[in-house]
């Protein structure tokens, strides 16, 4: 019982203390428990295809791609980027995952790393579902798995920090940027050629799309990464307010005549472009002396820079 608890514990502080990366792993792989419990249940009660448990897990976890049965369940262009059906599956992308992710929170917040994850599997989902409006002969009639989002954190970090150099199972070291544009161009020769072996390509390249759009001006207003951050915090904000309200239905008011003045184009460009100035020269310094290498005041900027 103590050793359970010991463990129990351990995971917590290793959820709580191992950046976003790692919560993200912990939720792959909570889902993939949860549907594996459902698949156990379904063969208890002598489950097979069309059983309620079955139908269940797929309307729950999966995107159909028929664009009929997406309309009656959107939800999947969410809720499969983080659900696998297999155990090889689910280690392949975790294993990935881990990899990039944390090289991407080098560089950029966990906030700007859960967003793009998000993002980078919701065009990832699209793009298939596009796909196979155009070709219905594209691809299955199911999408599950994080192979979208994952692309989509190595193409923004490769893209971002194109001359960093990583190591390939410690055999010899290769730029990030080479490694990312194999995956592109492989994913690009199956989806043309239309190979049907079970992978949904067309998710993976719209994974990469999104993580090259999002390293398009990071620090800019008008960033994918960025709006897509605003709208959720705006949305989250929304909800709380209403939580807070509905309980003690209390509301504050702005004191009057209180003002708030707003930058000029002139003022905020040019405030951007020091602040993008200071940030390259730090990005130069992590490349020739490796991140440890920064200053507190350094590693504290670039990851304000990254929560913008």
């Amino acid at each position: 019982m103590q050793t359970e608890n010991s463990l129990l514990t351990d995971l917590k502080n290793t959820f709580r203390t191992g950046g976003m990366t790692v919560k993200l792993i912990f939720v792959n792989i909570l889902v993939f428990i949860a549907i594996g419990i459902l698949e156990v249940v379904s063969s208890i009660i002598g489950g097979v295809p069309g059983t309620l448990v079955l139908d269940l897990t797929d309307v729950v976890f999966a995107l159909f791609t028929p664009i009929r049965e997406f309309i009656v369940k959107p939800w999947g262009l969410f809720t499969s980027i983080f659900a696998h059906y297999s155990f090889i599956h689910l280690l392949l992308n975790m294993v990935f995952l881990y990899s990039v992710g944390r090289i991407f929170e080098q560089f950029f917040s966990a906030k700007r790393l859960l967003y793009t994850y998000i993002l980078g599997g919701i065009f990832g989902g699209l793009l298939e579902l596009i796909a196979h409006l155009i070709l219905p002969s594209v691809g299955g009639t199911m999408v599950v798995g994080a192979s979208g989002a994952v692309m989509a954190i190595l193409v923004a970090t490769a893209f971002y920090q194109p001359k960093l150099t990583v190591s390939i199972w410690g055999i010899f070291n290769m730029r990030l940027i080479y490694l990312a544009l194999i995956f592109i161009l492989v994913n690009l020769y199956n989806a043309g050629m239309g190979t049907k072996d079970g992978t949904a390509y067309f998710a993976h390249l719209g994974g990469a799309l999104l993580g090259f759009l999002s390293v398009r001006n990071p620090f800019s207003m008008n960033n994918i990464i960025n709006r897509g951050i605003r709208i959720g915090d705006g949305l989250v904000s929304v909800f709380k307010k209403r939580k807070t309200n509905s309980g003690n239905f209390r509301y504050s008011k702005e004191k009057a005549g209180a003002t708030k003045r707003f930058k000029t184009d002139e003022e905020y460009n040019m405030e951007a472009k020091k602040r993008q100035e200071r940030i390259d020269a730090i990005l130069d310094k992590i490349s020739k002396s490796g991140y440890e290498s920064l200053t507190k005041e350094e590693k504290d900027l670039l990851f304000r820079q990254g929560n913008q």
